[in-house]
């Protein structure tokens, strides 16, 4: 494992920009299928990067149309569960899939950490087929990089990790994402963060998490052992029209509305976009899984 906040790393191809998110349900409960938790797959400068692994980001990806071998990069925004339940058995699937060159990882502090906890528990497996099949070292196949706020890799695509507000996690990253004239920028979980705007400033796409904070008490009556949630929602997550207010701030061309809470598919789609409207008369969309976006110059 490295540390490292400012790597440069091989040159970019002529690969379709493209972004597609995966999972785009907030929080790490499952009450229903249609959306699954947060990761999204990034294709810029001929790079392949994937951003968050919430369960469902492997089969999200092979629906993408992208093959996991030709997976460069992963991005953790955080170490949330939602965002992070499915590293391990996607690193083990690009393993077993075959991919020759090494898979760079970059996370926040414990990034490290938590994929040797998951080698080992897989060691059984890992070791057996390394014997039995020949595979390639499950430990080489991979590079992982702790990073904080600031410069994160600088190359033909240069990525930036900004630290929002999203207690009590202090290691939650916004990152942007920059490559010949394109830019797409993750807010990651967040409260409403002004200082966000300026990070995003004329970014293409703004992907940012949204709350319906009308919605809130259906969701707490229906789960339980909530006695604090609602503190921790209202303290931790932005809501919609806040979201519409910092892409208006950075001049975005395109805000996607991700990581939603509650992800109720009785709220209609028109909701979320009237609380944006109050804030963002410009070009936004309800993200869903699958929702795939073309580089337009």
């Amino acid at each position: 494992m490295t540390s490292s906040n400012s790597k440069s790393l091989g040159s970019c191809d002529d690969r379709q920009d493209r972004l597609v998110l995966l999972g785009t349900k907030g929080g790490p409960s499952l009450p229903c299928v249609n959306r699954m938790l947060p990761a999204s797959l990034l294709e810029i400068g001929g790079k392949v990067c994937v951003v968050d692994c919430g369960l469902g980001v492997t089969a999200g990806i092979v629906a993408a149309g992208t093959r996991l071998v030709d997976i460069d990069y992963i991005f953790l925004t955080h170490l949330h569960s939602d965002h992070v339940l499915e590293l391990g058995p996607l690193l083990h699937t690009i393993w077993t899939s075959g991919r020759q060159q090494q898979v760079k990882v970059w996370g926040p502090a414990g990034t490290g950490k938590l994929v040797d906890r998951f080698r080992e528990s897989m060691r059984f497996d890992i070791e057996i087929r390394e014997m039995d099949e020949g595979r390639a070292s499950f430990r080489d196949t991979f590079e992982v990089t702790e990073y904080t706020e600031g410069c994160v890799l600088a190359s033909c695509l240069e990525v930036n990790a900004l630290r929002v507000a999203h207690p009590p996690v202090t290691d939650c990253f916004a990152l942007r994402f920059d490559c010949q004239g394109w830019s797409v920028t993750f807010s990651s979980d967040t409260c409403y963060f002004p200082p966000l705007a300026e990070f995003s400033r004329d970014t293409r796409i703004l992907v940012h998490e949204a709350m319906l904070t009308s919605a809130i008490d259906r969701l707490i009556a229906r789960a339980p052992n909530t006695t604090r949630l609602r503190e921790h929602l209202l303290a931790s997550h932005t809501d919609a029209s806040d979201a519409g207010a910092i892409a208006a701030a950075a001049g975005a061309g395109l805000l996607l509305l991700n990581h939603l809470v509650p992800a109720d598919p009785d709220i209609p789609d028109q909701a979320w976009l009237d609380a944006v409207r109050t804030q963002w008369s410009g070009d936004v969309r309800l993200g869903y899984d699958g929702l795939e976006v073309k580089r337009i110059d």
